[in-house]
């Protein structure tokens, strides 16, 4: 299933060719530019460090969308997850609880 090794440069250009291509189906997907971008550069450090040892996939672009749309995935996940424990401590915590005591009172206040 995976076509003859390339070289590094061909690899390169491969990579180069569809990086935009494989942002732009994610973006369309997900709607999240910024998390898209990191996605499918973590993509592209994956298929620069397997595809030499590997060879390059009978479909590249499929690959990259692939890898990049699970590391999206993940970390959509991981931030709506953070985003809910954070909610869950607040709505915990006591409103006044970050508010400074006014002048004079508090622990080396008066009394």
């Amino acid at each position: 299933m995976k076509a003859e090794r390339t070289t590094d440069d061909d690899i390169e250009d491969l990579l180069r060719l569809h990086a935009p291509q494989v942002l732009g189906a994610l973006v369309r997907r997900y709607g999240h530019f910024d998390p898209a971008e990191d996605a499918v550069q973590e993509a592209l450090i994956a298929a620069a460090g397997q595809w030499p040892e590997d060879g390059v996939p009978e479909n590249p672009r499929g690959w990259l969308i692939r890898v990049a749309s699970r590391r999206l995935t993940d970390r959509l996940r991981s931030d709506t997850a953070r985003r809910r424990r954070e909610e869950a401590v607040a709505a915990l915590t006591p409103a006044d609880a970050f508010v400074a005591p006014p002048p004079g009172e508090g622990p080396s206040g008066p009394g």
